[in-house]
Formats: C-alpha cells, structure tokens, sequence
C-alpha cells in the first residue's frame, strides 16, 4: 500500500506545485488524472525519490520513503516523461547495461531477465536496433522494459502516451493492465480516456490538490441526472456562461455544444445525458478554479 498523507512542495520561487496531497492507493493501475501544471509530475518525483517535498509523509508499506529513499528505489520502475538514451547503443545492451546499474551483476539471471523482458514488450526483433532510431511507441515499450528491471513492486509511469498513434497506444494499454495485475502501477495523465480505459481507481490533481478519487464508475454516478446538453451559436456562448455552471464546450458543425452542470433542468433547451469521465474531469476542474480568490489586475 502505498500513502500520501498531506503532501506539499513549493519551490524556491515560491510556486506551490503540491498542496496537501493525501493518496492511499493498492495494488493495480492507479489513474492520476491532472491538466498540465497541475502538479503530477512533482508529486511523481517525490514519490520517485527524485526530490523531497516541503512537508508530509510517504510511506510504502513499512518504509517510510522520506526517511528511507534507498529502500524504495530498490524496489521501484520509474518511467518519466522523457528520458534520454545512448544514440548508438541497441536496445538489448543498453538494457543489459541498465540491469547492471540495478544491481542485477549474474551475466546468467540477467540475461534470463532482459529477454523476457523484450519479449514482454514486443521489442525481440528489433533488440539489435539502437534505441535512438525507434519510434515514439517502441521508446515507451522499451522505457517499461527498463522500468520493470529486477521485478519492482511499484512502478510509476509518467505521461506515457502522449505523442503515440491509436494503435501504439492501445498495445501500451495492454502492457500497463498486465503488469498492475501483481504491483501497484501510478499512470499520470492529463488524457482522460487513458484512466477510462485502463484505471480501476483515480484521483483528480489541480493545482496542486487532489480534488477527487475513488472509482471512476463511482465518481461517473455522483453525477448522474446532473449533465444537461444544449446547443448555441458562439455568438450566445457568453451568456450561457454567465447564467449556468458550463464545464466544457465543443465546436461542431459551426455551432458550439455545451455541457452543463446543475441539479434540475435548466430549461427545454436542455436535454439530460449519461455523464462520463470527461465530465467529471471538466466539473472538478471547474468547481475548483470557482473556489479560487478572483486575480486583481495589475
């Protein structure tokens, strides 16, 4: 289990990037959902080890990350949202090489593990392609490769998708669903359909603050009977914002389609429809921002 109690980062130029963050969070794929800047990749970092918050607690079952950050790093696959590769290096002797820096010295157990591994992420064939003339998809793969060097019990994947065609991004999917079946997987992202396909539990992150996590069914169903459609030109856009709570829009056909949030019809321009998890995204990142002090002007 791992446990985020109250966590908080402000960086030296006094931006508050965590705000007491608290996450508790099994075995599984973990979906932390965010816009960009809204803090996952900092709350990533720290959970990684790569930096220490300004105050609160991580714990990973007895370890306590903050006071033991080797204990968890031997038992952590971290993949960030880029990493860098030797250019002209393959794939099977830079992932070699990686299992030799986690510590994996046996030249037999270790090769037992990187071909499993490439075999695992489809990468077999080409393993004797220097990983700088792969495509955006195989990175990832083989980022999850060296991610899952000597059998961590967390891993933490950060944006992975970003950037991949449908299909690269559907076989990543895959790989990301088998491997939350036995260790606790964190897959930070700011496109939701990613935690609708692939999440069994999520947490929303704004500006710095969890606003929301659960199962994603479950925070679906607290607004059920509460999102109402219409359709406007763009010209009445405006009052349509100034008279109800509007959590998204989207252009169609030279018309904008509006999604709505509110307890009862707001009239018979409206028509009620089935929330999903965009909707919920849009409604927390709109009740939060509502909750934030109005900016006086410089």
């Amino acid at each position: 289990m791992l446990t985020l109690t109250d966590v908080t980062h402000i960086y030296p130029n006094g931006t508050r990037a965590l705000d007491m963050a608290s996450l508790s969070l099994g075995p599984g794929l973990f979906g932390l959902l965010g816009p960009n800047g809204a803090g996952k990749s900092t709350l990533m970092r720290c959970v990684a080890t790569l930096q220490t918050p300004s105050s609160g607690t991580i714990r990973f079952g007895e370890i306590d990350v903050l006071a033991q950050p080797e204990r968890l790093r031997a038992m952590l696959g971290y993949l960030p949202q880029d990493f860098g590769v030797y250019p002209r290096v393959s794939a099977y002797d830079l992932l070699d090489h990686l299992a030799v820096l986690k510590g994996i010295a046996g030249r037999g157990p270790r090769r037992e593990m990187v071909e499993g591994l490439l075999h695992k992420v489809n990468l077999w064939e080409v393993r004797k392609k220097a990983v700088a003339g792969y495509s955006g998809g195989m990175r990832q793969r083989f980022g999850i490769a060296q991610a899952l060097l000597g059998d961590p019990r967390l891993v933490i994947v950060d944006e992975p998708t970003a950037g991949l065609d449908p299909e690269e991004r559907n076989r990543f999917g895959d790989l990301l669903v088998e491997i939350g079946e036995n260790v606790v997987v964190i897959l930070s992202t700011h496109i939701v359909e990613d935690v609708t396909d692939l999440c069994s539990r999520m947490a929303i992150l704004v500006d710095g603050r969890v606003v929301a996590q659960g199962e994603p069914h479950h925070l679906i169903d607290s607004l059920k009977g509460r999102i109402w459609r219409t359709t406007v030109i763009r010209d009445e856009l405006a009052d349509l914002k100034a008279s109800y709570t509007v959590i998204s829009t989207r252009l169609r056909a030279g018309q904008t389609v509006a999604h709505v949030l509110a307890a009862e019809s707001p009239g018979p321009a409206f028509e009620s429809i089935e929330a999903n998890l965009e909707d919920v995204y849009f409604a927390n990142l709109v009740g939060r921002r509502q909750t934030l002090p109005a900016q006086t002007p410089a």
